[in-house]
């Protein structure tokens, strides 16, 4: 196995989204089948597409790492070096022509996130990023926004369902009771808002690895901080909250306490 190139594997993660990309937009001019999984969530054909572009991307590039992805599973390879993979998040809204979805391509190399991409299809826009080299949108440098007092703040939501659904849902309603506002697009658009400066601060909650892949990386080489309700930084728990340090520090504390 060759030695891990973090701007090389950020390379792969953005081809690797556009090609995902590209197939999601034909599926979707062309028509898609919808199928339901055992959890009654939706698959379509335009999943398995986008799914299958990204791996073959992963095997022409980086022969031998692992892989996680949402539709076929796990592969295994170098333990060290696990691709983890979702070609559309945002099924659901893909599915009732919805425009908020898009890919997820992350490197994950002996448990810390290195490089990964998001894309976000209908807009023709991708955001990349890599350990030490800052986080892009469509090869332009990013940063996030500077913090404001969080009664001033904009707080971005991932799926509110989720997250009232969990034990942090009466500190969640209290973080959205004292910002300033709250947007719950969901779906890749919920960490593009922070991303852009549109909005200060994303949570999310009662996700897998998959739905989180590159948003580690993302934020925190975009000037942020990102850890789950623990406080830590993985994406291998089920929940994730993202932005300027003051605040994810605020909102942090206050999901602790909370409990």
């Amino acid at each position: 196995m060759r030695s891990f190139d973090y701007a090389a594997a950020r390379a792969t993660a953005e081809r690797a989204v556009e090609a995902a990309g590209a197939a999601l937009l034909r599926e979707r001019a062309r028509g898609f089948a919808t199928q339901w999984k055992s959890d009654r969530s939706p698959v379509t054909s335009a999943d398995l597409a986008a799914e299958e572009a990204i791996l073959a991307v992963l095997a022409s590039e980086w022969p031998g790492c692992s892989v996680l992805a949402e539709e076929s599973g796990a592969t295994a390879g170098d333990p060290r070096a696990v691709w983890i993979v979702d070609p559309l998040d945002g099924t659901r809204g893909f599915a009732r022509g919805g425009e908020h979805f898009g890919p997820l391509v992350a490197l994950e190399l002996e448990g810390r996130v290195i490089a990964g991409a998001m894309g976000l299809p209908m807009r023709n826009v991708v955001y990349s990023a890599a350990r030490g080299l800052g986080c892009t949108r469509n090869a332009a440098p990013i940063h996030l926004r500077t913090a404001t007092a969080w009664s001033d703040a904009t707080l971005s939501v991932g799926e509110w369902s989720r997250l009232l659904r969990t034990r942090y849902a009466t500190a969640a309603i209290d973080l959205a009771r004292t910002c300033a506002s709250v947007r719950a697009y969901g779906d890749p658009a919920s960490l593009a808002m922070v991303l852009d400066g549109v909005a200060d601060l994303w949570i999310e909650a009662g996700v897998q690895p998959w739905d989180l892949a590159p948003a580690q990386v993302l934020i925190t080489e975009a000037g942020g901080v990102y850890t789950d309700f623990a406080g830590l930084e993985t994406v291998r728990s089920s929940d994730a909250l993202g932005g300027a340090p003051e605040l994810h520090r605020h909102a942090l504390q206050r999901l602790i306490v909370g409990l």
